[in-house]
Protein backbone atom coordinates (compact mmCIF):
# COMPACT_ATOMS: atom_id res chain seq x y z
CA UNK A 1 0.00 0.00 0.00
CA UNK A 2 1.09 3.64 -1.04
CA UNK A 3 0.09 7.14 1.00
CA UNK A 4 0.35 9.96 -1.13
CA UNK A 5 -1.44 13.01 -1.84
CA UNK A 6 -4.23 12.96 -4.24
CA UNK A 7 -3.75 14.40 -7.67
CA UNK A 8 -6.75 16.32 -9.42
CA UNK A 9 -7.68 13.57 -12.07
CA UNK A 10 -7.82 11.29 -9.44
CA UNK A 11 -11.58 13.02 -8.45
CA UNK A 12 -14.09 11.05 -10.31
CA UNK A 13 -12.25 7.50 -8.50
CA UNK A 14 -12.44 9.08 -5.18
CA UNK A 15 -15.92 10.46 -5.62
CA UNK A 16 -16.67 7.32 -6.46
CA UNK A 17 -14.77 5.52 -3.22
CA UNK A 18 -16.74 7.49 -0.35
CA UNK A 19 -20.03 6.66 -2.71
CA UNK A 20 -19.77 3.20 -2.21
CA UNK A 21 -18.14 2.93 1.23
CA UNK A 22 -20.89 5.17 2.55
CA UNK A 23 -23.40 3.32 0.53
CA UNK A 24 -22.33 0.02 1.84
CA UNK A 25 -22.39 1.16 5.23
CA UNK A 26 -25.01 4.31 5.74
CA UNK A 27 -27.23 3.27 2.40
CA UNK A 28 -27.63 4.09 -1.01
CA UNK A 29 -28.54 7.72 -0.14
CA UNK A 30 -26.16 8.44 2.55
CA UNK A 31 -23.35 7.39 0.03
CA UNK A 32 -24.94 10.15 -2.70
CA UNK A 33 -24.69 12.76 -0.20
CA UNK A 34 -21.21 11.99 1.00
CA UNK A 35 -19.69 10.97 -2.54
CA UNK A 36 -21.30 14.95 -4.10
CA UNK A 37 -19.15 16.31 -0.63
CA UNK A 38 -16.21 14.76 -1.62
CA UNK A 39 -16.26 15.88 -5.29
CA UNK A 40 -17.75 19.14 -4.42
CA UNK A 41 -14.38 19.43 -1.81
CA UNK A 42 -12.54 18.47 -4.31
CA UNK A 43 -13.77 20.68 -7.58
CA UNK A 44 -14.72 23.66 -5.58
CA UNK A 45 -12.65 24.41 -2.48
CA UNK A 46 -9.59 26.81 -3.42
CA UNK A 47 -6.15 24.49 -3.27
CA UNK A 48 -5.27 26.67 -0.72
CA UNK A 49 -7.58 25.53 1.97
CA UNK A 50 -7.78 21.62 0.81
CA UNK A 51 -5.48 18.64 1.25
CA UNK A 52 -6.00 15.09 0.16
CA UNK A 53 -4.75 12.15 0.63
CA UNK A 54 -5.19 8.91 -0.96
CA UNK A 55 -3.98 5.09 -0.18
CA UNK A 56 -3.36 3.21 -3.24
CA UNK A 57 -2.92 -0.70 -3.98
CA UNK A 58 -1.33 -1.28 -7.18
CA UNK A 59 -3.16 1.70 -8.94
CA UNK A 60 -6.51 1.68 -7.21
CA UNK A 61 -7.47 3.98 -4.33
CA UNK A 62 -8.86 2.07 -1.40
CA UNK A 63 -9.02 5.07 0.95
CA UNK A 64 -8.94 8.81 0.76
CA UNK A 65 -9.17 11.32 3.41
CA UNK A 66 -10.07 15.30 2.91
CA UNK A 67 -8.67 17.92 5.37
CA UNK A 68 -9.41 21.57 4.87
CA UNK A 69 -9.47 24.94 6.43
CA UNK A 70 -10.92 25.97 9.71
CA UNK A 71 -10.68 29.25 10.26
CA UNK A 72 -11.39 30.56 13.47
CA UNK A 73 -11.89 34.94 14.20
CA UNK A 74 -8.63 35.28 16.18
CA UNK A 75 -7.18 31.69 16.46
CA UNK A 76 -4.54 29.12 15.47
CA UNK A 77 -4.02 27.45 12.24
CA UNK A 78 -6.55 24.78 12.11
CA UNK A 79 -7.69 22.19 9.42
CA UNK A 80 -11.01 19.78 9.65
CA UNK A 81 -10.67 16.30 8.66
CA UNK A 82 -14.07 15.48 6.75
CA UNK A 83 -14.80 12.92 5.01
CA UNK A 84 -12.82 9.66 5.58
CA UNK A 85 -13.15 6.62 3.89
CA UNK A 86 -11.46 3.19 3.33
CA UNK A 87 -13.25 0.62 0.30
CA UNK A 88 -15.26 -1.84 2.29
CA UNK A 89 -13.24 -4.82 0.97
CA UNK A 90 -10.23 -2.98 2.62
CA UNK A 91 -11.36 -1.89 5.98
CA UNK A 92 -10.71 -3.04 9.58
CA UNK A 93 -6.76 -3.58 8.55
CA UNK A 94 -5.99 0.10 9.70
CA UNK A 95 -5.39 1.87 6.76
CA UNK A 96 -7.71 4.60 7.59
CA UNK A 97 -5.71 5.14 10.78
CA UNK A 98 -2.56 5.11 8.44
CA UNK A 99 -3.99 7.86 6.07
CA UNK A 100 -5.11 9.70 8.91
CA UNK A 101 -1.59 9.81 10.42
CA UNK A 102 -0.02 10.56 7.37
CA UNK A 103 -2.03 13.34 6.54
CA UNK A 104 -1.78 14.65 9.89
CA UNK A 105 1.84 14.82 9.66
CA UNK A 106 1.49 16.37 6.16
CA UNK A 107 0.07 18.81 7.83
CA UNK A 108 2.19 18.70 10.79
CA UNK A 109 5.42 19.60 8.39
CA UNK A 110 3.55 23.13 7.07
CA UNK A 111 3.20 24.51 10.83
CA UNK A 112 -0.54 23.71 11.11
CA UNK A 113 -1.60 23.80 14.89
CA UNK A 114 -4.86 22.12 15.13
CA UNK A 115 -6.65 19.19 13.39
CA UNK A 116 -10.60 18.87 14.04
CA UNK A 117 -12.63 16.41 13.28
CA UNK A 118 -16.52 15.55 13.69
CA UNK A 119 -16.88 11.63 14.71
CA UNK A 120 -16.48 8.48 16.28
CA UNK A 121 -14.76 9.62 19.38
CA UNK A 122 -13.48 5.63 19.85
CA UNK A 123 -12.49 5.31 16.57
CA UNK A 124 -10.73 8.95 16.09
CA UNK A 125 -9.59 8.75 19.27
CA UNK A 126 -6.80 6.06 18.37
CA UNK A 127 -5.17 8.36 16.35
CA UNK A 128 -4.77 11.29 18.60
CA UNK A 129 -7.97 12.90 18.29
CA UNK A 130 -9.50 13.68 21.66
CA UNK A 131 -13.04 15.47 22.81
CA UNK A 132 -13.00 18.77 22.96
CA UNK A 133 -16.12 21.43 24.11
CA UNK A 134 -17.41 23.99 22.28
CA UNK A 135 -16.52 26.20 25.21
CA UNK A 136 -12.70 25.90 24.28
CA UNK A 137 -13.34 25.65 20.74
CA UNK A 138 -16.96 26.67 18.65
CA UNK A 139 -17.92 24.17 15.75
CA UNK A 140 -19.04 26.38 12.60
CA UNK A 141 -22.62 25.00 12.97
CA UNK A 142 -24.46 23.25 15.89
CA UNK A 143 -23.55 20.08 16.47
CA UNK A 144 -26.07 17.33 16.49
CA UNK A 145 -24.15 14.99 18.33
CA UNK A 146 -21.60 17.38 20.31
CA UNK A 147 -19.47 14.70 22.20
CA UNK A 148 -18.29 14.28 18.15
CA UNK A 149 -16.25 17.25 18.33
CA UNK A 150 -12.90 16.07 18.68
CA UNK A 151 -9.35 17.72 18.44
CA UNK A 152 -5.96 17.28 17.71
CA UNK A 153 -3.10 19.73 18.17
CA UNK A 154 0.24 19.32 15.93
CA UNK A 155 2.05 21.51 17.87
CA UNK A 156 2.78 19.69 20.99
CA UNK A 157 0.88 22.67 22.37
CA UNK A 158 -1.85 22.49 24.93
CA UNK A 159 -4.76 24.07 23.45
CA UNK A 160 -6.36 27.22 25.15
CA UNK A 161 -9.77 28.48 24.47
CA UNK A 162 -10.41 29.98 21.36
CA UNK A 163 -12.42 33.43 21.28
CA UNK A 164 -15.28 33.86 18.84
CA UNK A 165 -16.33 31.94 15.74
CA UNK A 166 -14.98 29.14 13.37
CA UNK A 167 -15.70 28.87 9.89
CA UNK A 168 -15.40 26.20 7.61
CA UNK A 169 -15.29 25.54 3.49
CA UNK A 170 -18.05 26.63 1.49
CA UNK A 171 -19.40 22.81 0.69
CA UNK A 172 -19.31 21.90 4.45
CA UNK A 173 -21.10 24.95 5.35
CA UNK A 174 -24.32 23.29 5.43
CA UNK A 175 -26.23 22.42 8.45
CA UNK A 176 -26.76 18.43 7.47
CA UNK A 177 -23.39 17.53 7.86
CA UNK A 178 -23.35 18.92 11.37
Amino acid sequence: MKLKTYHPDQIEEIKALFTKTFSDSEGEAEGAVIGELANELLTTTNSKDLRGFVAMEEKKIIGSILFTTLTFENGPSAFLLSPVAVHTDYQKQGIGQKLIRFGLQALKEEGVELAFTYGDPDYYSRVGFQQISEDVAKAPLVLSYPHGWLYQSLSGAEITAIPGESYCVSALNKQAYW
